[in-house]
């Protein structure tokens, strides 16, 4: 039955299209494998799929297919549309004066797709009424690319893309950001800058600027540079905020101007036994500008207060909170009260020039002062020999101390 629907395809110089589906050709499916009748035979028309009937081999339904006037189209179309090589794609896209886009995937195309397995394996796709449209099989990526160029999708992509200004310099986008009077953040990150980040490291346009808009992050496109990619996150409403907000806050303070504030404020800097000597003060980045974490524990929770320059500013940050000032307070009634600390642990009070009162069996050491001591204790003396460059020889003059 295959061969001589064949020969009766030869007969009526008809052609029976191949295609890139089960059955092997255009307009034929598989439809009940195992039945007599397993192949189905049916064309698009009027924008509806119309049924021709179902054959017991695919040559017979392609021959059904190829009677049709859809089907008579299709081999006229396949007929006129010889593979083009890559270069002939290429100058066809000059002489229609069309561009094949580029794009960072496996084909090096805007909207077209590698399927390795395909006869044909390079598929040409739009993104059309939120749908992604198949155009058609190619054997090259440049075809597939000129098939993307023609429509409506790659002609706006074009224009896009030509319309785009060319990638700016690190250089560039600094001088940019300053003739349009934004700031570039600097932000302790990867890339160094608020809003950047380094998405597709080893491509030609790595950097990713983003932001967060409503609850969501905002992709706002790739760039080459980091400095570019900060300059798109510049203009911004978010951008310009953050901007002006920095700009707003106060100048990072030295450790003495800290403890000044301090003073000046009436609050306490509470000491502690940690890496930074100060109570809710975290090293938290070291080598970085801003390095001390200021936290308090607020409702069973940790609640970070920003970052600083200085320990002692960090400090001073947790001294003006409620936390801060409760936490000097307990510290100064359980010291008054001769009681442990109720300061948190590790934590004590520290108060330039003032000694806070002591518990029950302290005592001032002075030298040459003793205190008072209990009936079974005792003094022990030492000698000690001390050595002195006076002699007239040269030679230590030895005196004893008791």
């Amino acid at each position: 039955m295959a061969t001589e629907a064949l020969q009766q395809a030869q007969a009526e110089k008809l052609t029976l299209l191949v295609a890139e589906n089960k059955a092997g050709y255009f307009g034929v499916h598989l439809n009940n494998p195992g039945h007599p009748k397993t192949y189905r035979a049916q064309v698009r028309r009027g924008g509806r799929m119309v049924y021709l009937g179902t054959f017991a081999t695919a040559e017979e339904a392609a021959l059904c297919v190829a009677r049709t006037p859809e089907g008579r189209a299709a081999a006229e179309r396949a007929a006129a549309a010889a593979p083009l090589t890559s270069e002939k794609a290429r100058q066809q896209a000059q002489a229609e004066k069309l561009t094949l886009l580029v794009a960072e995937n496996s084909t090096g195309y805007f909207g077209v797709k590698l399927i390795p397995s395909l006869s044909k394996p390079y598929q040409a796709q739009v993104w059309r009424g939120g749908k992604d449209v198949y155009l058609g099989g190619f054997a090259t990526a440049e075809e597939a690319a000129l098939c993307v160029a023609r429509t409506p999708e790659g002609q706006a992509a074009a224009a896009k893309r030509t319309a785009a200004a060319a990638p700016l310099t690190s250089e560039e986008a600094r001088l940019q950001a300053q003739a349009e009077k934004v700031t570039l953040l600097v932000a302790e990150n990867t890339t160094g800058y608020f809003g950047v980040c380094l998405g597709r490291p080893g491509l030609s346009k790595p950097y990713q600027a983003q932001v967060s808009r409503g609850g969501r992050k905002v992709y706002l496109g790739m760039f080459a540079t980091a400095e570019e990619a900060a300059l798109c996150v510049a203009r911004t409403p978010e951008g310009r905020t953050a901007a002006a907000e920095r700009a707003a806050a106060p100048t990072p303070l030295t450790s003495e101007e800290a403890r000044q504030q301090a003073q000046a404020e009436k609050l306490t800097l509470l000491v502690a036994e940690n890496k930074t000597g100060y109570f809710g003060v975290k090293l938290n980045k070291p080598g970085k500008p801003k390095p001390y974490q200021a936290r308090v524990s607020r409702s069973g929770k940790k609640v970070s207060l920003g970052m600083f320059a200085t320990a002692e500013e960090a400090a001073l940050c947790i001294a003006r909170t409620p936390e801060g000032q409760a936490a000097a307070g307990r510290a100064v009634a359980a010291e008054g009260q001769g009681a442990p600390s109720a300061v948190p642990s590790g934590a004590s009070l520290k108060e330039e020039g003032t000694v806070p009162p002591m518990p029950p069996g302290a005592f001032v050491k002075d030298e040459g002062v003793f205190p008072p001591m209990p009936p079974d204790a005792f003094v022990k003396f030492e000698v000690v020999v001390k050595e002195e460059e006076d002699s007239i020889d040269g030679r230590p003059k030895r005196q004893r101390a008791k």
